[in-house]
């Protein structure tokens, strides 16, 4: 999903143009979750990207698309871009020095 939000609506107040871009989002990243694997992957990871427009934007996680939304509505912005687009994820094993480091004393 590579689109231009914007916060302006002719009906609806500010606060709920807000809510529902977020759950819009929501609503898109589950979408995708649950869309078949091939068998090599273990989960669908997701590289986002954000900015007041397409040339200003960064690369953020995907935990962090509400916080995001969150500041550019309070900095006041009228719209901002947000892209989001899912590829596959495989898991990986911790190195066994990391392991031994987390044990807790008796």
């Amino acid at each position: 999903m590579k689109k231009t939000f914007s916060f302006s609506h002719p009906k609806k107040q500010r606060p709920r143009v807000v809510e529902a871009i977020k759950y819009e989002l929501k609503k898109y990243i589950k979408r995708e979750r649950n869309k078949k694997r091939p068998e090599e992957v273990d989960f669908w990871d997701f590289d986002c990207r954000y900015g007041a427009d397409e040339a200003s934007c960064g690369v953020i996680h995907v935990s962090e698309i509400n916080k995001v939304i969150s500041e550019a509505d309070a900095e006041g912005l009228d719209s901002f871009f947000l892209e989001v687009l899912s590829k596959p994820g495989v898991r990986t094993k911790k190195p066994e020095e990391e392991k031994e480091e987390k044990n807790f004393p008796d």
